[in-house]
């Protein structure tokens, strides 16, 4: 039984590999993918028959390696921008929106802006009635500054 897993341990890193590639999929950062890559790596050197020891060191060597070159390149080219990626409530500021309920001099209004409802207060000196145009200006977590457009 031993002598049959020896002889396919190229299955067992092809599983293995299988594995990590999955389990990088739920975790996307290219870590454990390069695990996959050593798998992989030993999956070939089982193949040719290099023996368990061998394997290892190869899946050791390789795994290393793609650690140091494949996952710092992938990172680089896939998730570019990825610093200066706004969140979707932040996404608002510099948009037009339309009073929906007058927004008070010193006080808070409300301002409907594609569909969601904020409530907003204004810079202006003066209420902003219902139905004006105004552009966001800045978010406090659910409280919009707008300006009349």
């Amino acid at each position: 039984m031993i002598d049959y897993f020896m002889q396919n341990m190229w299955q067992l890193w092809a599983l293995i590999s299988l594995i990590c590639l999955i389990m990088e999929l739920t975790m996307g950062d290219f870590f454990i993918m390069c695990f996959a890559i050593g798998g992989v790596c030993s999956a070939i050197a089982s193949a040719i028959g290099i023996n368990g020891v061998g394997q290892i060191i190869v899946f050791a060597i390789f795994t290393i390696i793609s650690l140091l070159l494949v996952r710092p390149t992938a990172l680089k080219y896939l998730h570019r921008g990825e610093d200066n990626r706004i969140s979707n409530a932040d996404a608002i500021i510099g948009r037009t929106g339309i009073v929906s309920e007058t927004i008070i001099k010193g006080g808070y209004g409300r301002v409907a802006i594609d569909g969601d409802d904020w409530k907003a207060q204004s810079t202006e000196t003066e209420n902003v009635e219902k139905g004006e145009k105004v552009i966001v200006e800045s978010r406090d977590s659910i409280i919009i500054t707008v300006k009349r457009a």
